[in-house]
């Protein structure tokens, strides 16, 4: 669970909720034909901007907004790591016990080199799919992108409607007050939708998509440096170029650890 998420919305929409109350009361701001303008008039819209598969993929993404990957890139090196010192112990061939609870991605890539394939071969298959998730990732961002553009766009309209309706009642002074405010409150709709909820979904998970690419990455490095039969010190140190100096230590305070407890990594 991604705590920052979680605080992020359950404050935001607080503060807002204390703002609108100590300006009169919340009811002021709520507007069902408002509700109906901006919500369903930006749903359907993305659904015309949207294939019906890639809309409910991009739904089910949301979930990586709240959830972290299960490992960390600190995990998948002492993993690879564990993997050099049992190919450079009993060959590569031994690295087939290992893959019933490796990663997908990671399964694939041993099996490969366990197969014999092409050391090149291995890193363009590998490439290849990393560029399909960062195509499919990037998919998933701009739709709540878009969502992002058109939600204020429709609150916009939702606000023209109100006027043309406030316009024809002018000769009653008493009701533009009121008028005024209720077609601006489809402003607020969509301003709330973009900013406070598609927007950072649209930001976190380009922050989840990059997390990931840098995982397989390091995966693709290892994997290739275990055929190589590269030292599991000199794969170690080469995979901790991946991670920022802060999070290098980790690795090897985690591995001396591993060692001292008589752990495979």
């Amino acid at each position: 669970m991604d705590i920052s998420t979680i605080i992020g919305f359950g404050v935001g929409f607080i503060v807002l909720l204390l703002g609108m109350a100590t300006g009169g009361g919340i009811g002021v701001f709520w507007d069902l034909a408002s509700v109906y303008i901006t919500i369903c008039g930006s749903l359907c819209a993305m659904l015309i901007n949207f294939p019906l598969p890639q809309f409910i993929r991009a739904i089910k993404a949301v979930k990586w907004a709240f959830f972290s990957r299960h490992y960390s890139a600190q995990e998948v090196i002492n993993k690879l790591v564990g993997y050099a010192e049992k190919a450079r112990r009993e060959g590569l061939l031994a690295l087939e016990d290992e893959l019933e609870n490796a990663d997908e991605f990671l399964r694939k890539g041993i099996q490969l080199v366990v197969d014999g394939t092409d050391p090149e071969l291995v890193k363009n298959i590998l490439e290849i799919e990393i560029s399909f998730v960062e195509n499919r990732h990037q998919t998933n961002r701009s739709f709540f992108e878009a969502w992002g553009a058109l939600a204020p766009a429709f609150g916009m309209i939702g606000t023209l409607i109100g006027l043309i309706q406030m316009l024809r009642e002018l000769d009653n002074p008493s009701t533009i007050g009121a008028g005024m405010a209720k077609a601006l409150v489809t402003t607020f709709y969509g301003s709330v939708m973009a900013n406070l909820v598609f927007l950072p979904i649209a930001g976190k998970l380009k922050l989840r998509s990059e997390e990931e690419v840098i995982i397989r990455q390091v995966m693709v490095e290892g994997i290739l440096s275990i055929q190589a039969g590269e030292n599991p010190r000199i794969v170690e140190e080469k995979l901790k170029s991946f991670l920022p100096p802060v999070e290098r230590e980790g690795v090897d305070h985690r591995r001396r650890r591993e060692e001292g407890m008589g752990v495979n990594a």
